[in-house]
């Protein structure tokens, strides 16, 4: 909407071409990744099939508007095991309680930085005998997850006996925002001398799922951990990895050592 009205355009005149403009602007004023212009050409989509239920217009101008290729890997890098232990340990150093918190919450729950940040006193709670946080996803869709006792520790320490307000706070005392987690990110990187061309909180949520595939835990059940709706959206990470040393080459050598 804030394009068209840059653009002078009323929404429901638009033709394909002006969608297709539209697009190309993420792509090239923008600068977006595909998979970020696949996702907003979706609500575009979306909202033209809407108007056609609705009777607001005839057709939809976006039926035959060409969606960007998406790669089957994420582009997204992660961490390695060493550099994630290194800034798990700086962090868990820090003078501030709200940095161990947080990285423990983005990196070993798996939490997006908006949950994180979201996350209050009240969501914390019991079931079945183990700690748990509520967590407000994507959709609004709310889910129970486990806290391991570190990141139990870790939030706990942030906390620090208060009995409600957010989970994470920053500097002043508010409540952490993206952009704050971010700094603090960065911060903590740097100290733990992790150099990366563009350190960013979705890096760690990367890690957590990386990690876990690389620790043996099935592809199902790091898609049920990493609330992924779909499957392929965890196997783009899993294609992600370095996995030279699992190449099936070395299966084939080793089954017929005997030849060989």
């Amino acid at each position: 909407m804030t394009w068209c009205a840059d653009q002078e355009l009323n929404p429901l005149t638009a033709r394909r071409v002006d969608i297709e403009r539209y697009v190309r602007w993420l792509q090239d004023v923008r600068c977006y990744q595909p998979s970020t212009v696949s996702r907003r050409l979706s609500v575009v989509i979306g909202f033209y099939r809407v108007c056609v239920i609705d009777q607001a217009l005839p057709h939809s101008p976006a039926d035959y508007v060409r969606r960007p290729l998406v790669p089957p890997e994420s582009p997204t890098l992660g961490l390695g095991h060493l550099q994630f232990e290194a800034l798990i340990t700086t962090a868990r150093l820090s003078a501030n309680p709200n940095d161990f918190a947080l990285i423990t919450m983005l990196g070993l729950l798996g939490l997006r930085i908006l949950e994180a940040c979201g996350a209050s006193i009240s969501d914390l709670g019991e079931e079945h005998g183990h700690r748990v946080l509520r967590v407000r996803g994507k959709g609004s869709k709310v889910v129970l997850v486990p806290l391991p006792p570190a990141v139990a520790r870790a939030i706990d320490h942030a906390v620090s006996g208060r009995d409600g307000g957010p989970l994470l706070r920053n500097t002043l005392g508010a409540r952490m925002d993206r952009h704050a987690a971010t700094r603090r990110l960065k911060l903590l990187a740097d100290t733990a001398g992790i150099r990366m061309p563009r350190m960013h909180p979705h890096m760690l949520r990367h890690t957590f799922v990386t990690t876990m595939l690389d620790a043996g835990v099935s592809l199902r059940d790091v898609q049920i951990a990493a609330r992924h709706a779909d499957p392929r959206t965890t196997m783009r990470y899993d294609r992600a990895r370095k996995t030279l040393d699992r190449h099936p080459n070395y299966i084939l050598a080793a089954y017929m050592a005997s030849g060989t």
